[in-house]
């Protein structure tokens, strides 16, 4: 075989060859980045569940966490429990009373704040307050390499960084849920008793009248797994970042709205296995 032909055979595979960087290159589609993007947090979740219970356990780094998320959110999620239960006490009391059932007030309002309305308030300061400190807080430890000397120190950065933090969310969030729940039928009570004589002891029979574990546990216990959800997204968010300050500046954020929008769709979910579950 001459020379020309032997150019000519090998030209097909050196134009592939020359192609495939500009393949690689080409955008790629929003479908294939969201399958990407939940292929990367499953491979990340894995990760971490494999790190959190292979020794040595990080005990006061988690016991540092449980302090950072639930007792630093506590007068926030106070807060917010309480200006709840005073806005749908006022809002229901209204609307109760135009249709006669002002009786059925107490009732209304526990099963409100219990069932849904502390659970998903709670979640959601969580998710603003705690997501966007880990998703800035483990970004600017990426971005400066820290996160690299960690693991050049034979420490495991999923152990230390992303594990402590997961299980301090998924621990916290029942309790602040409770904390939300406690202020927001206390405050809910007092806008009661300002409008019109209604003694605790009356309000908390009317309210509980009917009700069991069944109705409390499974709606306070669900928050477990917005905690989850809140950790893991906010942690893998930051220790992906690349690009600086801005890169830090939009972990931050996506770690605020992804959490948040996860929550909700995990409450839809988790609303129904209750409702089939609990009747």
């Amino acid at each position: 075989m001459s020379g020309r032909e032997g150019e000519l055979a090998a030209s097909p595979a050196t134009d592939a060859h020359a192609l495939l960087p500009r393949a690689q290159t080409l955008p790629r589609g929003p479908v294939t980045l969201f399958l990407e993007w939940f292929g990367e947090l499953a491979i990340f979740a894995w990760r971490v569940a494999r790190a959190a219970v292979t020794p040595p356990y990080e005990f006061s780094e988690l016991i540092r966490q449980l302090d950072e998320i639930g007792s630093k959110s506590l007068p926030l999620v106070a807060l917010a429990g309480a200006a709840i239960g005073v806005v749908l006490s006022l809002e229901s009391r209204q609307s109760l009373t135009r249709f006669g059932a002002k009786s059925m007030l107490p009732a209304a309002l526990v099963y409100s704040v219990v069932h849904e309305i502390g659970p998903i308030i709670t979640a959601l300061v969580v998710s603003g307050r705690v997501g966007a400190g880990i998703g800035a807080e483990l970004a600017s430890m990426k971005v400066t390499e820290q996160i690299d000397a960690i693991e050049a120190s034979a420490v495991n950065p999923y152990r230390l960084l992303a594990a402590t933090r997961i299980l301090a969310c998924t621990l916290m969030l029942p309790l602040l849920t409770l904390a939300a729940d406690l202020c927001g039928l206390l405050m809910g009570w007092v806008a009661l008793a300002l409008a019109e004589p209604l003694s605790f002891h009356q309000f908390f029979n009317d309210g509980f009248k009917g009700s069991g574990f069944s109705d409390f546990l499974p709606p306070t216990f669900k928050t477990a797994a917005f905690g989850l959800i809140i950790g893991l997204v906010s942690c893998f968010q930051g220790m992906r970042t690349r690009g600086g300050a801005a890169g830090v500046g939009r972990a931050a954020t996506s770690s605020v709205v992804l959490s948040s929008l996860f929550v909700i769709l995990a409450d839809v979910v988790l609303v129904k296995f209750i409702i089939i579950f609990f009747p």
